[in-house]
């Protein structure tokens, strides 16, 4: 799958980007769904930055009885801790790095690339992010939940051990319920990251106050 670059949409709030954030979607949207929220981000004019929103390929999805939608990996199952089809979030994750390598020869190193994604993107981001072998410069998991996570210990980097981590979680998600937000969070802090984790009054979805957080981590990390 990881040989032909996934259909992206791509905005730049400035000439000659400096930096990147690759920005992966939930399931069932596409990568139209969060360049609206690219202004409220109020990234730094002193560092011009593209957003990378890729499509997710269209694969049938088991729980939604076999019905063909953009989703990262297949869903097996309601149980978030059982749900998630590890051959497709490695595949996925070979999409990414086929991403991040395209954003290396246009002249962003990995040290200036921010993964982040949004329930199903978020699981898929976070898996990359704490496994790639070059370093990066942050990661955004919002309302997303741990997968893998028997092979985590043997399979992150240590080259990311420091990456700074932003997670954001709606305390009233129906959907990944605010316990697996934490759970996700005790194992990273458990493996020795720094995690950010903030909690917001919301269901799954992203709000305002969050967007505004988001914003100031990533010009965080592109300072």
């Amino acid at each position: 799958m990881s040989d032909k670059l996934l259909k992206t949409v791509e905005l730049e709030t400035g000439d000659n980007p400096t930096c990147a954030v690759i920005w992966l979607h939930g399931l069932g949207a596409s990568g139209h769904d969060f360049p609206p929220i690219v202004p409220y981000l109020k990234i730094d004019d002193k560092t011009p930055c593209r957003f990378v929103f890729p499509h997710a390929p269209e694969i049938p999805v088991s729980i939604n009885m076999g019905m063909v939608m953009p989703a990262w990996y297949d869903i097996n199952d309601l149980d978030l801790d059982n749900r998630a089809d590890e051959g497709g979030v490695r595949a996925s994750e070979a999409h990414v790095k086929a991403l991040i390598a395209r954003e290396v020869e246009r002249g962003i190193p990995t040290s200036k690339i921010i993964l982040a994604g949004f329930s199903q993107g978020g699981v898929v981001a976070t898996h990359t992010a704490l496994r790639f072998d070059q370093k990066l410069a942050g990661l955004v998991a919002l309302s997303t939940y741990l997968v893998c996570g028997s092979s985590f210990e043997a399979e992150r980097t240590p080259i990311n051990q420091d990456i700074p981590i932003f997670q954001g979680h709606g305390k009233q998600d129906p959907m990944v319920p605010f316990a697996q937000g934490q759970k996700l969070c005790s194992a990273m802090k458990n493996a020795g990251y720094q995690v950010d984790f903030q909690s917001y009054n919301m269901q799954h979805e992203v709000v305002m106050e969050e967007i505004a957080a988001v914003g100031n981590f990533i010009n965080s990390c592109l300072d």
